[in-house]
């Protein structure tokens, strides 16, 4: 399995073998749904909360007396049938996440990267770095790769410097080999990996084998 290997200004200097473990695997689209969904649920805070009526200040006192009124019987003016009063089945602080094998995880990611590769979504370049923290030196790199929508960028690693001048380009994020996840794959138009991120995705996956 063969990608052309591109430089910063855009033209191809070599072809690339990448390896069939990673990027040549069948599509599974449940399995990645699967994994998708299990990253949105941990990433959940699970704070939204609402008050019972036995948590709404006031409503100690009976509104009225419970006979010769002509009035429903009210207990309270802060039952969940008063404007103002409690909620009932409200949402309470919860904790969403949970977990999905490590194997499971490890495939479905392979999984989106191959499906991504096949769609000609995923670019690999030559290692760069940037002189200063200009953003516009970044996105004039981004602009002559053709790099346009959602876009990850892999590395090993970051300096300062890059961190700063990509935080402020739209649709563009930074991701680090061994933290890429199989969100940044389904919700990116376009992944681009550097060799050193090339690199490093493969000693991952090579370590979770072992």
């Amino acid at each position: 399995m063969k990608v052309d290997y591109i430089a910063i200004n855009g033209s191809v200097k070599d072809k690339l073998e990448l390896p069939e473990s990673i990027f040549g695997l069948e599509d599974n689209g449940g399995l990645v749904w699967e994994a998708v969904t299990n990253y949105l649920a941990n990433q959940r805070q699970g704070t939204a909360k609402t008050k019972t009526r036995g948590e709404v200040r006031g409503g100690g006192k009976k509104p009225w007396r419970q006979k010769h009124t002509g009035r429903a019987r009210a207990g309270s003016i802060r039952s969940p049938i008063w404007v103002g009063g409690g909620t009932v089945f409200g949402p309470r602080p919860r904790d969403y996440s949970y977990k999905l094998p490590k194997q499971k995880k490890r495939k479905a990611l392979c999984t989106a990267l191959s499906m991504k590769l096949r769609s000609q979504n995923i670019k690999i370049v030559e290692d760069f770095e940037l002189e200063n923290n200009k953003t516009k030196e970044m996105a004039k790199i981004l602009k002559t790769l053709g790099l346009f929508g959602e876009t990850v960028l892999v590395k090993d690693s970051f300096p300062k410097n890059m961190i700063l001048a990509s935080r402020n380009i739209p649709k563009f994020s930074l991701a680090t080999a061994k933290d890429l996840n199989i969100y940044d794959c389904v919700a990116s138009e376009n992944l681009v990996f550097t060799l050193k991120g090339l690199d490093g995705l493969k000693k991952r996956f090579s370590e979770s084998v072992n």
